[in-house]
């Protein structure tokens, strides 16, 4: 058991590691092909809006929301919102991140499947996210007398786990189609489409380091449950 959790600690420090180094690549690239610009002095408002009429979707508002890397679709009130630093500037960066979220948008529009699966879990693991630690803590200072706790906090947190696998062809699929559009629609050229290809791709990383992550820990707290007697 001893041994058993000693490789679990090494595992997390080595995703530990991995995750900020996945994360120092894209902060990175986002300053470095952010002083890059695309050319026709489109803002990412303005590619964002283009994509989305491109596709033939007009009912969703592109707006500028605060903060760096918050850039996000909501398929509840149908928005596109865009950080601050994309809404505005003209970079490659801002093309290829606002591009990415009309993504979402195109997938919501078309009835992608995996999108459907990870909108219809967010209530389930928003109420997941609140209580699993308590529920773990409390399972493991009660493994002995009451096991089925932990049990219940091991399910709680394969939610969440399956959610992050959920995630990861949501956000490479969205990729795909922006990077599509982004050429066929001349907003890259033979250049900077790739520096557009190599952005999208360090922030799919960081959603695969997190989906690792989250399966290390559900198969951490399971090795606990299945040790109890040991």
């Amino acid at each position: 058991m001893i041994h058993g959790i000693g490789i679990q600690w090494i595992l997390f420090i080595g995703i530990a590691l991995v995750s900020w180094l996945v994360q120092a690549n894209l902060q990175s690239k986002f300053k470095k092909y952010s002083k890059i610009p695309t050319g026709n002095g489109m803002t990412g408002r303005d590619v964002a809006i283009k994509m989305l009429n491109d596709n033939g979707i007009y009912d969703v508002k592109v707006i500028s929301t605060p903060g760096q890397l918050t850039d996000h679709y909501n398929p509840t009130n149908k928005t596109v919102n865009l950080s601050e630093g994309v809404y505005e500037s003209n970079s490659i960066m801002a093309a290829a991140v606002a591009a990415h979220e009309c993504g979402h948008a195109v997938q919501h529009e078309r009835a992608y499947a995996p999108l459907k699966m990870r909108s219809a879990l967010v209530p389930v693991v928003s109420f997941a996210s609140r209580w699993v630690m308590w529920i773990l803590l409390a399972g493991i200072l009660l493994l002995n007398s009451f096991p089925q706790l932990l049990l219940a906090g091991i399910v709680l947190f394969a939610l969440t786990t399956l959610f992050s696998f959920v995630t990861l062809p949501v956000e490479i699929d969205a990729s795909k189609r922006a990077l599509v559009w982004l050429s066929s629609s001349g907003i890259t050229n033979s250049y900077n489409h790739k520096q557009a290809e190599s952005a999208l791709r360090s922030a799919a990383y960081t959603y695969v380091v997190a989906a690792l992550g989250s399966l290390a820990t559900l198969v951490y707290y399971i090795m606990i449950f299945m040790g109890r007697r040991d």
